[in-house]
């Protein structure tokens, strides 16, 4: 997205044509992420705040739409300008443009490899299926729910049997791709509700 260069500002008319045009969001949808954001920043509920304001990633994520969700931290990560999950109001917005109902579903299988590619290498490879795996099972904070080696072994198997193309072990976007143009219920649970 490109900076709109405001320094302290509410999102004024301009602003909003702008974000509108950069986003897959009406204004009235803008105003609503704006709000959303505000929420999070502390000592900055007066009428104006500054744009390029950095929140910290753990505010972010105490938001309800992120609580409770495994990738919460990686997807700051991945839309925060700078990779650390601090976040501009610019930033949070075009996460939650890709995470609404209109956003593509191209351009939400390219966040979701990003989000996924969990060593920044462009490859899905073992360890980024077994980080991706363990977070959807909960085997990230419990050790009670993680698989076993060769049952985290056999289903990354199976992924690779079903979309690694060019038997490389390891998911290029290419490959990645295909397959999740296979899931017809990917784009509908690929979003945040606002």
């Amino acid at each position: 997205m490109a900076k709109m260069g405001a320094s302290n500002s509410v999102l004024d008319e301009q602003a909003l044509e702008d974000y509108q045009e950069l986003t897959y969001f009406t204004k009235k949808e803008i105003l609503h992420v704006h709000k959303r954001f505000r929420e999070v920043i502390p000592n900055q509920q007066g009428p104006t705040f500054d744009i390029s304001l950095k929140v910290p990633m753990d505010r972010i994520l105490q938001l309800d739409e992120l609580k409770e969700n495994p990738f919460g931290d990686r997807m700051c990560k991945v839309f925060s300008t700078d990779g650390t999950g601090n976040m501009t109001f610019e930033d949070f917005l075009d996460m939650m443009s890709v995470f609404s109902d209109h956003a593509p579903k191209n351009v939400k299988v390219e966040y979701a490899f990003r989000i996924y590619d969990f060593d920044d290498d462009d490859m899905l490879s073992n360890s980024d299926l077994e980080q991706v795996i363990n977070r959807l099972t909960g085997g990230d904070e419990n050790e009670s729910q993680k698989l076993s080696a060769d049952d985290m072994k056999t289903l990354i198997e199976n992924i690779y049997s079903e979309a690694d193309l060019d038997d490389d072990d390891t998911l290029s976007f290419a490959e990645f791709e295909h397959v999740i143009s296979k899931a017809p219920d990917f784009v509908t649970s690929f979003r945040i509700r606002l």
